[in-house]
């Protein structure tokens, strides 16, 4: 039995099948996530598991040097904004942050690994993790 780390199978697997510069998106429960991109669908009632506790598991467990988020979240969800910037300049003050439209950031998932859906339910509560290196 796995000790540390994340025990879901199918987020430890695709976690680590990545390399530098390959996606990954975390999602609330209603993103669509297009055909072709595996779904991990995490989601077992509206708000469980949350946004931010999904987050906070893959970041202790991915080496992440860009996040991508919908601008939409600066004006509609600032409180999860703010939690998501603390969370990552806690983990690295030189994670880059790029603000894309919501529309752009659907888009994009189509080119991420997987999309974990969770049960989240406030507006705009999704990212895009780029992976970084473990090595210098």
């Amino acid at each position: 039995m796995k000790k540390h780390g994340i025990l879901n199978s199918d987020i430890s697997r695709v976690l680590s099948y990545m390399g530098h510069t390959d996606t990954i998106c975390i999602g609330d429960c209603g993103l669509p996530i297009p055909d072709e991109t595996e779904r991990i669908d995490l989601a077992v009632r509206f708000g469980s598991p949350s946004f931010m506790e999904v987050l906070e598991a893959v970041a202790e467990d991915m080496v992440i040097e860009k996040i991508v988020l919908a601008e939409e979240i600066k004006i509609h969800n600032p409180e999860v904004l703010s939690r998501i910037q603390e969370l990552i300049s806690n983990r690295n003050a030189e994670t880059e942050v790029e603000f894309v439209s919501h529309a752009q950031l659907k888009e994009r998932t189509g080119r991420c690994r997987a999309v974990l859906r969770t049960g989240e339910t406030t507006p705009y509560a999704n990212i895009i993790l780029q992976s970084g290196c473990v090595f210098a």
